[in-house]
């Protein structure tokens, strides 16, 4: 039998039912627990059953179920049913009479005053109103181009270059839209910014004829006819994706099943490597047009102007002109989380030792996941250690840096453009591989550089970094001519001129 926490599964109904009629008769009738048993079965039916009524599609829930539940409250404590009030009350008595109108139209009013509440008191509801009820219901707006980077955490990503190639290339042609939650941000070219789930986020992404993003869409967004989205994602997978995962241990219990109907509505997918597009094809179950160009946001990393950019970008960190720089990118733990979207990190290298080894020759810049909720504080490690988990860009930061530490982030990809060295610092390789995620490659076998568990093994490798570049120099040209050999520093035109037409 089910536990009583399963009971949200429709396909189990017999089976709870089955559950109440195999208690009772174990317990004494007259009990305490009998009544507290009893209450359950009212929550349910207040709280889970009674919302199908309305809701569902299958008219079992109204016709067969329906007499079934009702033959079941037959039997429930008369004094639990005479202590209920209002809503439940009513709802239990048209249930009893199994009178399946009456308990819609019970139900129907009690939940659009749950919505109206909802809608008053919170402007995201309210503006999710607007969009399903009203927005909506406006045209589209033909060459509207909404763009977002990370849930409008920054400028960033393959979404920034396609913007800025359109910006440069087809000036005047098209009107662009930012979500960006930080207005002060520094966006060039001409453009509007919004923050998102403000009253014009819900406008905006109900009119615009394109949509580009890196990461999901609300799982309540409306494909409209004339929409065009185009999912530029962000990044070669190293860690297992949507349906080749087969266990969730995330904030997001529903994952799989929200994936799947967002990806319905993406009209193209960018893939970066031949491996992405065979991968993305699979775990998103994606039907519709992959683009093979390579990343936009990887263009950078070959342009003529690089080192000029590079120096600029030094400068603006404030890092010595001497000085060499480490880049540590970690990702996020699926199983270490404060809520949704929410992950925490403790931070595993001993920053102290490597600025007592490092100090004079490196400095070591520390980049978090976006979906990193903790603030790493290097403040007594000026000088030394600079958080630059807020600096938008990441691909920028790549430019300025002659290391890469990472764990199982799948920067490392987009790093190996440069073909300069980097390290993996997988301190929690076995939980990680074995528990948590699975990867798609045998990261002890096929990434471009050693595995290291401890501060003092980075250290040495560090120390050691011509030798680890000549141990690791065949096995890194296999890993580039796999994986970066479609990135030419046009992605943002290939992928423009294919969808933007």
């Amino acid at each position: 039998f089910p536990a009583l926490s399963q009971i949200r599964d429709p396909n189990r109904f017999n089976e709870y039912i089955e559950v109440y009629y195999e208690t009772i008769r174990r317990i004494s009738e007259n009990s305490d627990l009998k009544r507290r048993f009893d209450k359950k079965y009212v929550n349910y039916y207040t709280r889970v059953y009674a919302p199908r009524l309305k809701r569902s599609k299958n008219d079992k829930w109204r016709s067969e179920n329906f007499i079934l539940i009702s033959k079941l409250f037959n039997q429930i404590d008369k004094e639990v049913i005479r202590g209920l009030r209002g809503y439940k009350r009513r709802l239990i008595r048209a249930l009893l009479k199994q009178d399946v109108e009456k308990s819609i139209r019970i139900v129907k009013v009690h939940l659009g005053y749950k919505k109206f509440k909802k809608i008053i008191r919170s402007k995201r509801a309210f503006g999710k109103f607007l969009y399903i009820h009203v927005l909506l219901k406006r045209p589209v707006a033909k060459n509207w181009i909404l763009f977002e980077s990370f849930f409008g955490k920054s400028f960033s990503g393959n979404p920034k270059y396609i913007y800025e190639y359109i910006c440069a290339n087809l000036p005047g042609i098209y009107r662009c839209i930012w979500i960006i939650n930080n207005k002060k941000t520094d966006i060039p070219f001409r453009h509007k910014k919004i923050k998102r789930f403000s009253i014009r986020y819900y406008y905006y992404l109900a009119r615009c004829e394109y949509m580009v993003f890196n990461s999901r869409q609300p799982v309540w967004t409306v494909k409209r006819e004339g929409n065009v989205f185009l999912q530029t994602w962000h990044g070669t997978p190293l860690k297992k994706l949507g349906f080749d995962i087969e266990d969730i241990s995330s904030a997001t219990p529903k994952y799989k099943q929200h994936i799947y109907k967002q990806s319905r509505a993406w009209d193209y997918l960018i893939a970066a490597n031949g491996f992405s597009s065979d991968t993305f094809r699979r775990c998103f179950m994606f039907e519709n047009t992959i683009l093979n160009t390579g990343y936009p946001r990887n263009d950078i990393l070959y342009s003529i102007d690089r080192d000029q950019i590079a120096a600029i970008i030094r400068r603006n960190l404030g890092i010595p002109k001497d000085k060499k720089t480490i880049l540590y990118a970690p990702t996020w733990r699926d199983d270490e989380f404060y809520g949704k979207g929410k992950y925490k990190f403790k931070l595993h290298l001993n920053l102290e030792l490597m600025k007592r080894e490092l100090k004079d020759d490196y400095v070591i810049l520390i980049r978090t996941h976006y979906f990193i909720a903790d603030s790493i504080d290097v403040s007594d490690l000026s000088g030394f250690a600079y958080n630059v988990s807020k600096y938008d860009d990441i691909s920028e930061l790549y430019l300025i840096s002659d290391i890469l530490i990472t764990d199982y982030s799948s920067v490392f990809f987009d790093f190996a453009n440069l073909k300069r060295p980097m390290l993996f610092f997988t301190y929690d390789l076995e939980k990680y591989r074995d528990v948590l995620r699975g990867f798609y490659i045998d990261i002890e076998k096929e990434v471009p550089g050693p595995l290291v568990f401890t501060s003092e093994e980075v250290i040495d490798a560090i120390n050691n970094i011509d030798s680890v570049e000549k141990r690791y120099k065949e096995k890194y040209e296999e890993f580039y001519n796999k994986f970066c050999g479609w990135e030419d520093g046009q992605a943002s035109k290939k992928v423009v001129e294919s969808v933007f037409r």
